[in-house]
Order: C-alpha cells, then structure tokens, then sequence
C-alpha cells in the first residue's frame, strides 16, 4: 500500500492528484483540475464526481430515504447501533479529527458523530443526491458532502477515521471498496464497518434493502485484512434479537414478508421502547469489551497498516 506525504484528493477523470490546504475543504465545490482542466459536476451544492450514477437503482432505492429519514432517529435498531460505533471510535481512536462516512444515507451516523467530539474534518459520502438533502439538513454547517461511488474514493491519505455502515453488502465488489478507504485513511488510522451477518437470515427485508449478500462470520475480517487492515475488534450486533429474528423468518418467508418488513421499519411505539432498551443494555455490555459471536450484524474495528 502506496502512502502518501500528506492528503490528497483526485482528479475523476486523469487521476493525477493534488495536495489538500490545511484548513481547506476536501472536496470544493467546482474544483477543476489543475493538470486536464476537468471540472467536477455539481448539483444543488454537491460535488458529484459519479454523476452517471446518482440516484439510479444502484445499492438502494432513492425512494427508500424518505422512509428512513422518518423513522431512523428513534428507531430501536438505528439509535442503539448509533451508541456503538460512536462508543467504539471513542473508545479505539480517541484522538481522531478527520473523518469520513461512505453511504452516509440521511445522515443519521453521521449527525451522532458530529456530536461526540470537535472535528477538523467531516464528511458525508452518498451514492445517491437524494440522500444527501436530507443529510444536509441534519447538518447544515458542521459537515460537507460529496456524491461518489464507494469503490471509486477520489481522496488518498485524508481521514484518520472512516466508516461505513450497512452499505457494502449493497455492492458486488466489496473488497473493491475496502481498497479505496484503505487509500483514503492514514497509516494507523482506522476504520469502523459493519453488515447484516448469517445468509440463514435472508428475507424480503434484504431484497427490499437491495442487499447482495449477509456475511459469514469470519468474511468482513478475513476482507479487511487482505486489504491493508488490522482487525481490532469484531463483534455481532442485536444478539439479544436474533432468536426472534430467526423465527420470524422461518415461520414467514413467503406470502406476508412484506408486511413483517413493514412491522419492522414501523413497530409499535411500545415495542419500539422495549427494543431499544433491550438493544441498548446489549450495547453497554459490548463497549465494556463483550464480543458476541452470533447476532443481526458484524461489527468490526481496524486499523490501516
């Protein structure tokens, strides 16, 4: 793995790369390149550097933000998961300043981040524009935003903290995006990944999702570690679910699946409250050092070497 002296961003369409100003955005907008005088794309204020792209059926539907967006911030999946990733970047890179999220959706990570510490750099990436609006809307000062393809990060050496949360099981060549954030973290940095875990659960809920796989435990580590990672931490996620999890896919695959994946996006607002004190209780356990070998979602921490 090429590292480089200093932060760097790059041209889509020659690739030659130019160094970042300290203090300067890492993806201005109508920046153009100084060696073929290409102009990056943009749209509503969002540098686009995939625009063939953007909010094609690609990884997601668009469609889906909006529904996200309305349920996301007190979801018993979504907030509990939030308190995880945002305790284990505390907890395994404290001093990290610079950090970028790949499929940043709506933001819902992203804004947890932004609360939990000052940073120099934020940055929220999105395949899809549409996504990005809303994102833009939870934080309209304290990131910037870029459209991209995952497997294409036009930025080398920049974050010493990256992530990327439930988004590579969307992508065929996943490992080709485990490449690109290694490119796009310093040497010693980290990253912080997770997906749905155990193809056993598979379900309309994933075809919905557009999902291309669940991961066998093992897979995400074994990936990340051909790819210029040092596995740090790796543990499952919603452990205390899975047995309901699990029959609730057995006993309702086919006719009704739809309905469940609705239940699920939008449980009663009881349910919804005892979930996510299950979920969270669960995550308290796994920032005191808890690995769990089964659950929902894997959830892994590395560092770049």
């Amino acid at each position: 793995m090429r590292e480089l002296a200093g932060p760097e961003r790059q041209c889509p369409a020659c690739g030659v790369l130019e160094t970042i100003d300290p203090g300067s955005v890492v993806f201005p907008l109508g920046w153009v390149c100084g060696k073929c005088g290409v102009a990056v794309a943009h749209r509503d204020g969002i540098p686009m550097f995939a625009p063939e792209l953007a909010d094609s059926v690609s990884g997601m539907d668009p469609a889906n933000f909006q529904a996200l967006a309305d349920v996301e911030m007190e979801h018993f999946w979504f907030v509990p998961r939030n308190r995880l990733i945002v305790g284990l970047a505390a907890k395994y890179f404290p001093d990290a300043r610079r950090f970028m999220e790949i499929g940043c959706g709506n933001a819902a990570v992203l804004s947890a981040m932004a609360r939990s510490r000052p940073w120099e750099r934020l940055v929220g990436a999105e395949l899809h524009p549409s996504g990005l609006l809303f994102a833009r809307q939870r934080l309209p000062n304290e990131a910037e935003f870029v459209q991209m393809d995952a497997r294409d990060i036009p930025a080398k050496s920049v974050f010493d903290l990256t992530g990327a949360f439930d988004v590579i099981e969307h992508i065929a060549e996943d490992e080709t995006v485990l490449r690109s954030l290694r490119e796009a973290t310093q040497l010693g940095g980290g990253t912080i990944i997770a997906v749905p875990q155990h193809p056993w659960l598979w379900s309309a809920t994933d075809e919905l999702a557009h999902h291309v796989r669940r991961y066998r435990r093992g897979e995400l580590e074994t990936k990340l570690r051909r790819n210029g990672f040092e596995v740090l931490f790796s543990t499952s996620y919603t452990v205390c679910l899975l047995p309901f999890m699990a029959i609730s896919r057995l006993v309702n695959r086919g006719a009704g699946e739809m309905d469940r994946v609705n239940q699920e996006l939008m449980p009663d607002k009881n349910v919804n409250a005892v979930l996510k004190a299950a979920l969270m209780a669960e995550v308290n356990l796994t920032l005191k050092g808890w690995r769990w070998p089964a659950g929902g979602s894997r959830v892994v921490v590395a560092r770049a070497i």
